[in-house]
């Protein structure tokens, strides 16, 4: 029979009501209401399912559909123990007893797996496209700018010129490859654990290739026992958004850097920028920030559920409830997070002249330097001595190497190479910072970009 007012599904066991204390540990539909739509979605396949099996007539299965599809998602003041629990009884609220067959073969733990894999499938695809967005905002900007120059940094220092289209690509690929792995763990979760019961399997003639075709699955689980414990879908969905936030967390610290005053690099849209209560000048990064500190929270997420998962023995356990709310909340943060970053990326102003001024800095023309000596033969070791010293000594006469001219082994033909504009067109090789090589780096990318777009 269905549940009887709040009355839990398994109340005929028990003599006694369930103590208010384990209620407030127990339930969880003050967050598993979330999987609301995809527990009624997956009802739905089970009907259909157990008509093609016989339990159902056709007019029985129709009207649980129709009754499906008519509930409505839980009020705030719902008080049922978990989500599955409030969708059998608005359901018997709306057909009457014959809701008690829609749990036929079936239990909560498969009903929750396959709940859980449907959501986490939604999610991953959000989170595809919101990192395909994002990317191709980045590869956009890098083909308008392919040639402008800009300090690159190791260490925090000056270290070579590059061009802003190489440091857009650079916070790319690493979006890039993102996308492979939220590919792959959406395929290693697209596999349907309906009809597995609560551990060993339905004792109902389901198919279960044709249930897995219905909900979208590429294929049953393999093993019932298994399919109701397993939640490394969960774990792969948190890993791959830890690694990608950790991304996004390196682009918003170079931007929240580019933009303070020392540097002056670029400009925040006022839209997509904060303000002080006190001070009445400021303009404040806080998206930036936030996009830092999420990443430190979606670790948290991830290595929480892994402490939660380590050592359970099979095969569902109610600590498996705990796994919900990291997906829940990592899901919401992404969906604000991709993006506002998007929008900031495509409306950041960029100060190119001050860039370029720093670019051209001839500390970061040293290394060009002692290139050009090895390039006529000097050993490159003996050259970077050379022009370190030379280097020395022209910061000591508060001069440039170029105002010192040539000398200890440096000619005038190697001093012409300080040159911007030539220490940026050499890097050419594939992977270089070369105009002509961001523009063909980028033109594969967008390509690269298209093949992994969600269909």
């Amino acid at each position: 029979m269905a549940a009887r007012g709040n009355k839990p599904l398994w109340s005929g066991r028990f003599s006694t009501e369930t103590s208010a204390l384990l209620r407030r540990l127990n339930d969880s539909l003050a967050f598993d209401r979330e999987l609301f739509a995809v527990d009624v979605e997956g009802s739905i396949a089970w009907v259909g399912a157990l008509e093609h099996a016989g339990v159902l007539t056709k007019l029985e299965a129709k009207k649980l559909t129709a009754g499906l599809r008519a509930i409505a998602a839980p009020p705030a003041d719902a008080t049922d123990e978990d989500v599955h629990s409030y969708v059998e009884r608005a359901l018997g609220e709306l057909v009457g007893p014959l809701a008690g067959k829609l749990h036929t073969g079936r239990s909560r733990n498969d009903q929750v797996a396959t709940d859980l894999r449907l959501y986490v499938r939604a999610a991953t695809d959000e989170a595809l496209a919101g990192t395909c967005a994002l990317a191709e905002a980045l590869i956009d900007r890098a083909l308008v700018e392919s040639a402008a120059p800009m300090p690159a940094y190791t260490h925090s220092k000056r270290a070579e010129p590059i061009t802003l289209g190489h440091f857009w690509l650079a916070h790319a690929e690493p979006l890039l490859r993102d996308l492979d792995r939220l590919s792959a763990g959406r395929a290693r979760a697209n596999e349907c654990p309906l009809g597995s019961g609560a551990l060993s399997g339905t004792p109902i003639a389901i198919d279960r290739k044709r249930l897995a075709s219905a909900l979208g699955f590429d294929a049953p689980t393999a093993n019932s026992a298994d399919a109701v414990a397993d939640r490394d879908f969960v774990l792969d969905y948190l890993a791959s958004v830890a690694v990608l936030c950790g991304h996004l967390s390196r682009l918003a610290e170079d931007l929240i850097f580019f933009q303070t005053d020392e540097a002056g690099f670029v400009a925040l849209p006022d839209a997509l920028a904060t303000g002080s209560s006190r001070m009445p000048q400021k303009k404040n990064p806080d998206l930036l920030e936030l996009c830092r500190g999420h990443a430190g929270r979606a670790i948290g997420e991830l290595a929480g559920l892994l402490g939660v998962m380590k050592g359970l023995p099979l095969a569902y356990d109610k600590d498996l409830q705990l796994d919900k709310e990291p997906v829940f909340r990592t899901r919401a943060t992404l969906a604000a997070l991709l993006p506002a970053l998007a929008a900031l990326i495509e409306a950041l102003r960029v100060d190119h002249a001050r860039l370029a001024a720093a670019a051209a800095d001839e500390r970061l023309l040293a290394t060009a330097l002692a290139d050009a000596l090895a390039s006529r033969g000097v050993p490159f070791r003996e050259a970077h001595e050379l022009v370190g010293r030379r280097f020395r000594e022209a910061e000591d006469a508060g001069t440039t190497m170029r105002a010192l001219g040539a000398g200890d082994g440096i000619i005038d033909a190697d001093l012409r190479e300080l040159a911007l504009d030539r220490v940026l067109g050499k890097r050419a090789a594939i992977g270089g910072t070369a105009p002509a090589q961001v523009i063909a780096a980028a033109r594969t990318a967008k390509k690269r970009l298209a093949s992994r777009r969600p269909r």
